[in-house]
């Protein structure tokens, strides 16, 4: 099949991560061929011919088989994710385009300090997951960004020692850290990482803020990958 095919996945499981994010499990024509970090398209269309097309990142590890999960925010007014989110059930077919993308991607062999605020934790969650599954956690530190315990995408399979989670708003009584955007003080060593490759993935201005903090750091701006998303839906 080309890269660029469209086809069709069938949805086998619908899970709720927290009240506006739910993960989609998708069986596929064919294995899996996507790697940590990239994405699909997917696309919509209406009986009248009218289509609307989004990527969203792949959650799960990349493991051969023939299914991918999607985890998808809805946005409010959004067409593609209100449709997912209110519309679609098990046994439901969609169509996919993908996986594409090549520069944000991390195939589990080098040392990877991944930093995503809200959402943007989706593709770097794949890449924990490939780190876990592959018995390379020493390789992977990861720092999530969410505004309160209500908003943490895969709260129950975050902990762990390579994870720092961090709340903006509000934290759960007796949190060690204070609420607060992101500092420099919630990034592990980079000295401790060896030579590493720093992922980020969020809104825009996280993005900014959390790339201010790595080169200050003193990471090298080539080791720094980021990924923003926007309010589509």
């Amino acid at each position: 099949m080309a890269a660029g095919a469209w086809y069709t996945a069938t949805v086998v499981g619908i899970r709720d991560e927290t009240p506006t994010v739910k993960t989609f499990r998708l069986r596929l024509p064919h294995p899996s061929r996507h790697r940590a970090g990239q994405h699909v398209v997917l696309r919509l269309t209406a009986p009248d011919g009218y289509t609307a097309q989004r990527s969203y990142s792949v959650a799960s590890a990349p493991d051969g088989s023939d299914e991918l999960e999607l985890t998808v925010e809805l946005i409010p007014g959004g067409e593609v994710s209100s449709f997912l989110h209110e519309v679609v059930e098990i046994g439901d077919e969609l169509e996919l385009r993908g996986p594409l993308g090549g520069y944000f991607v991390w195939d589990g062999d080098t040392p990877a300090l991944l930093v995503g605020g809200g959402s943007g934790v989706v593709p770097l969650m794949a890449m924990l997951r490939l780190a876990r599954r592959t018995g390379r956690s020493d390789l992977v530190r990861l720092v999530v960004s969410a505004r309160s315990p209500a908003t943490l995408i895969y709260a129950d399979e975050l902990p762990g020692p390579e994870t720092t989670v961090v709340y903006t708003r509000a934290a759960p009584p007796g949190w060690p850290r204070p609420v607060g955007r992101l500092t420099a003080a919630d990034l592990p060593a980079l000295d401790e990482l060896g030579d590493v490759t720093a992922f980020v993935c969020g809104s825009s201005g996280f993005c900014d803020a959390a790339g201010r903090l790595l080169l200050a750091a003193g990471l090298p701006p080539e080791r720094i990958r980021i990924e923003r998303f926007g309010p589509t839906g």
